[in-house]
């Protein structure tokens, strides 16, 4: 039932981090995964690293900014035309610019709230009418910060806030089209974002290792299982959650 032979998969922000674990994942289980970024070098690099699984036949990089409503529409064009048909997407883009709220530009705000969350609209929008073929699966990644505040990321928390909800409207929206839609919030997890977090926050990580049970920060690949489970037949009953992957992190006092 985890299975995704025959299946195609298009992971946004997937050349790095998360989204390139997942991409990891839902190729090993069989899917052909459309890799989008907007750095080319390290697009090349991703599907290199799907090669190295004996992926790479199985895997393109598109290099597109998923937050121009344009861009995007010829991406799933391209991408029909390339793979024939699409049944999984995961909406995984995402920035954060780390200040405090009265510090924070309209134009900074716009620019977080456009890559995490319009851009997540855009693609499940201009998605649907291929998912709806044949039924599929969106993945939307939300955070901690969709649960907890965090003074130091204000935009960050509102725009996965927001995923969670448009995972719930989409999820109430297209369930009658035998799409599932689903959230998955990451705890803290080992990625080049974070480092950043770690270098600018101080006392970040031993406050994170003290309030995680599992005693450690998570790892991108941990992100790997659920994408599987969200994205295959096993969760064909399953619809606008949003499930934590944080190591117990969101369940302490």
């Amino acid at each position: 039932m985890f299975d995704l032979q025959g299946k195609v998969a298009l992971v946004t922000g997937g050349n790095g981090g998360i989204g390139l674990a997942m991409a990891r994942g839902l190729a090993d289980a069989g899917a052909r995964v459309a890799v989008v970024g907007r750095n080319p070098v390290k697009l090349l690099a991703a599907v290199a690293s799907l090669g190295q699984q004996g992926k790479e036949s199985q895997a393109k990089a598109y290099a597109v900014d998923v937050c121009d409503e344009a861009a995007v529409s010829t991406l799933m064009a391209q991408l029909i035309e390339d793979f024939g048909r699409l049944d999984i997407l995961v909406n995984n883009a995402g920035i954060n610019i780390r200040k405090q709220v009265q510090d924070l530009s309209l134009t900074e705000w716009n620019a977080v709230m456009d890559t995490n969350l319009t851009s997540a609209f855009l693609c499940s929008r201009t998605a649907f009418p291929h998912l709806k073929k044949q039924g599929g699966k969106v993945i939307n990644i939300g955070s901690m910060t969709s649960i907890f505040g965090a003074s130091f990321a204000p935009a960050y928390s509102a725009s996965k806030g927001g995923i969670v909800q448009l995972t719930r409207a989409l999820a109430t929206a297209w369930a009658a089209d035998n799409i599932q839609v689903n959230a998955i919030l990451p705890g803290w997890i080992d990625t080049e974002l974070t480092q950043k977090a770690r270098a600018e926050v101080n006392g970040l990580n031993e406050r994170i290792l003290a309030r995680t049970p599992a005693g450690r920060w998570g790892k991108p690949q941990d992100l790997a299982g659920i994408a599987v489970f969200l994205s295959s037949a096993a969760s064909d009953f399953i619809t606008g959650t949003a499930i934590p992957v944080d190591g117990g992190y969101s369940v302490q006092a």
